[in-house]
């Protein structure tokens, strides 16, 4: 950080005090805006993605070996128990999601996000490789479904820190101007990871058979978590923590006094909560609605289109492939959308379209050709490209930099583990229930009904700096002409880059007015006696 980011000597002040000295409220310069470094910026949208695309992998690979996996680990139970088995061990991954937030995400904002992020895909790629070669029923008997839950607990805690730290990473690397676009290419990456994991899973149905897949084939896909696992790690060791964090840090250290030390400091849960709670209830329910259904069309379908709809297993799995595909590939594009008209008109496409297309989508599928399946998936995967896209760039604006990290991990986790992760349970079990193939539009409708109420409340944050650091562009070019144009500029708002500037127009104010009492007082002492009236008779 450069000097002029460094909060003033407190004996800077008292000399401008003694000297009698007019301090101006503090103005935006050159020296305050963060110039991205490319290779850099390129480094760490990588990494973050690679990262991203490991977890959705294991998400993917899961969701489509859900029905294989009951059958291996609850062999005796019928198809319906089996089923149920199965997204519930996927549900039960979610409950140590806001464990993880918490506790990583409290890390991730004292330590550096590089670290944490680090840790959470080393702890991933072991858990999902311990899987794969985790014994079966037949073989330890009811201990390997408990073990099953075990390590997908373990993996639910680290993912609870990868999303969160993920989003906040490449927040604060990317310039204010495109922060949407390169926020939406780790929801790109996520959903190429699950398409990965879901191509995978489609090419060993197709070559092997289904004994084969229920004996050994169902493993492969767990096992090479570990060497993709091991290639992501390295990309991340190879970048820098953002230049914001390291701008916060610094600015903590040069704090002029305890106060300002306190407030710049990372905030525990309770605090955290105390002082964000309406940020973190928007963030909250803007995740559980796109999350509810975007989990709808990944890891739900694959069991609603077999076990509901009737195909078979295979097709189960392709059918949604090219859509998800289809979809990763339009993400950043609606990422870029937002950069240019706001976060929130993208926003309440995605929830509008969520409640006006939820119905037509599963009617279409319920039709049960092929290619009217295909036209119901791709109109359910219609809000979840203009939800999804933004949450990555929208989230971490609501939080500042010493609290982001711990703000995302508690609202993103939390909304995750009550809502998307148990979405493919509740949607089987309103099937089941209800018996009717509609029961899960009206879930997805009604998550986002409350999804739209919390972009009402949303602050615009788009080509604004983040909360707690200083603009950020591509170009030195572009920082002068920023700075030149700061009090013109819509999205550079002084007193918020700079809160001690409400200070220093007070400190102006009072010499102001100390200066005109002084100057009244002065000329009242310096004006000549008035002499008095000499009254009528003196006229006369």
């Amino acid at each position: 950080m450069s000097s002029s980011q460094r909060p003033p000597a407190p004996w800077r002040s008292w000399i401008d005090r003694i000297a009698g000295r007019r301090r101006e409220p503090r103005r935006l310069t050159v020296d305050d805006v963060t110039v991205v470094d490319r290779p850099m910026l390129r480094r760490a949208v990588g990494g973050a993605v690679v990262g991203n695309i490991m977890e959705w992998y294991d998400i993917g690979i899961y969701g489509y070996l859900a029905v294989i996996i009951g059958r291996v680990f609850l062999p005796d139970a019928s198809d319906a128990a089996q089923s149920l088995f199965s997204l519930g061990v996927f549900a039960v991954t979610f409950i140590a999601r806001p464990l993880g937030g918490v506790i990583l995400g409290q890390l991730g904002d004292r330590l550096g996000r590089q670290k944490v992020l680090a840790f959470t895909l080393i702890m991933m790629a072991s858990a999902t490789f311990l899987i794969g070669v985790l014994p079966d029923y037949s073989v330890i008997g009811a201990f390997a479904p408990i073990l099953l839950i075990v390590l997908k607990l373990a993996q639910g805690f680290s993912t609870g820190g990868e999303y969160a730290g993920a989003t906040t990473f490449i927040t604060e690397y990317a310039p204010d101007r495109k922060r949407g676009f390169y926020a939406s290419l780790l929801d790109m990456g996520s959903y190429f990871g699950f398409a990965i994991g879901a191509a995978f899973v489609s090419i060993l149905q197709l070559t092997v058979s289904e004994t084969g897949m229920e004996g050994f084939g169902w493993r492969i896909p767990f096992l090479v978590a570990l060497p993709l696992g091991l290639i992501a790690v390295y990309f991340r060791l190879k970048i820098e923590d953002t230049p914001t964090f390291q701008a916060a840090q610094d600015a903590a250290e040069h704090a002029s006094d305890e106060a300002q030390a306190a407030a710049d400091a990372p905030k525990g849960v309770f605090a955290l909560i105390r002082a964000y709670w309406r940020e973190l209830l928007t963030a909250f329910v803007l995740v559980a609605a796109a999350n509810t259904v975007s989990y709808a069309l990944t890891s739900y379908m694959p069991t609603y289109l077999t076990q509901t709809l009737g195909y078979d297993e295979t097709h189960g799995t392709l059918l949604t492939l090219p859509v998800l595909v289809l979809m990763a590939l339009c993400i950043p594009l609606t990422g870029r959308l937002s950069d240019r008209i706001g976060r929130r008109a993208v926003l309440f496409i995605g929830a509008g379209s969520a409640i006006v297309l939820a119905v037509p989508s599963f009617l279409f599928m319920m039709h049960g050709e092929v290619w009217s399946t295909l036209v119901g998936l791709a109109l359910l995967a219609i809000p979840v490209t203009f939800y999804v896209a933004n949450l990555a760039s929208s989230l971490p604006a609501l939080f500042p930099t010493s609290s982001r990290y711990g703000g995302m991990g508690i609202s993103y986790n939390l909304a995750v583990a009550l809502f998307a992760g148990t979405a493919p349970v509740i949607m089987e079990s309103l099937v089941q229930a209800s018996g009717s193939s509609l029961a899960p539009a009206f879930y997805v409708i009604g998550t986002s009904v409350a999804g739209f109420i919390a972009v009402v409340v949303l602050k615009e944050s788009a080509r604004k700096p983040l909360p707690g650091a200083m603009p950020s562009v591509m170009t030195d070019t572009e920082a002068v002409r920023l700075v030149e144009t700061q009090d013109t500029n819509p999205h550079i708002i002084l007193d918020e880059l700079f809160p001690e500037r409400a200070e220093q127009r007070a400190e102006q104010r009072a010499q102001q007015e100390g200066e005109s009492g002084q100057s009244g007082r002065t000329e009242g002492s310096t004006r000549p006696a008035q002499e008095p009236d000499p009254g009528p008779d003196s006229r006369s």
